[in-house]
């Protein structure tokens, strides 16, 4: 017999950042309870079955699989969300989205708001959950994205959004929005951290932007103002040294009031503008 406290000394993960926040929601996991239950109940007993499972997850981590696809399941804002490997996990640094269109839209309005690139419906369901009163829609191009988002919506019972299957504005011809907001690729091809930790796991499609990075942005950039009401923004997040070009491609069509933002690492992480009236 096996007990918590001598599973959660003797687990190791060398090759993880995380190592011990990692061993401990996969433990948690493998008994169906919460953290917390790990650190009151040291001394309960481990069932078999149990303590194969975390060793199955502990296997699966040191090939590097991220944790979130190994549980199908990662927070986000005030959110639990299915995962998925065909969509990006959602990271804290994307949050910086959701703070600033709270920030910077009135919330007593009733805003029409566009999440472009949704993956797993963080940014678009931490919105409608934030602002009932807004109107969110989430599109991606990938079906099975499109899916899962739309099974976090139902889960969350957020009636004030929807999911949409659209290759960025290809299917909202005609649609203006108050709010246009993403988290689009933007990791250049060649880019060699896509070899290493987690990114080796996650879907090319959701991560590479051409040969600088900028494709996707480029786009988004040029086609957002026919779709945005007059005085409306645009947000998006990108890489760490692309603040100047996203600054410069937001001017370039004539949006006002740029500003970048940085993450807790200093880096240069979201740009956003706004349309003149």
């Amino acid at each position: 017999m096996t007990i918590i406290a001598s599973l959660l000394r003797s687990a190791e993960l060398p090759d993880s950042p995380t190592a011990r926040l990692d061993i401990e929601l996969l433990l948690a996991a493998a008994l169906g309870k919460p953290r917390s239950f790990l650190h009151t109940w040291p001394e309960r007993i481990v069932s078999s079955e149990a303590a194969l499972t975390f060793a199955s997850y502990l296997q699966r981590r040191r090939t590097g699989e991220p944790v979130a696809y190994i549980l199908g399941q990662q927070g986000f804002w005030k959110l639990d969300l299915e995962v998925a490997p065909h969509t990006l996990i959602p990271r804290p640094e994307t949050e910086m989205l959701v703070e600033a269109a709270l920030e910077l839209v009135p919330g007593f309005a009733p805003n029409r708001v566009l999440d472009l690139g949704t993956g797993t419906g963080a940014i678009a369901l931490a919105l409608a959950s934030e602002r009932p009163n807004w109107q969110v829609t989430a599109v991606d191009r990938v079906i099975e994205a499109v899916a899962l988002a739309e099974r976090n919506r139902q889960r969350l019972h957020l009636n004030n959004a929807k999911v949409l299957n659209s290759h960025w504005f290809s299917a909202l011809e005609g649609q203006r929005f108050d709010v246009i907001i993403s988290n689009p690729p933007y990791i250049a091809s060649a880019d060699p951290h896509l070899d290493t930790g987690d990114v080796r796991f996650e879907p090319n499609s959701a991560l590479v932007a051409g040969a600088d990075g900028l494709d996707d942005l480029r786009l988004i950039t040029r086609q957002a103002p026919a779709h945005l009401n007059a005085g409306g923004w645009l947000l998006l997040e990108h890489g760490y040294d692309q603040g100047a070009a996203v600054r410069d491609l937001l001017s370039g069509q004539g949006f006002e009031k740029i500003q970048t933002r940085r993450d807790l690492g200093e880096h240069e992480r979201i740009t956003f503008g706004c349309l003149p009236c």
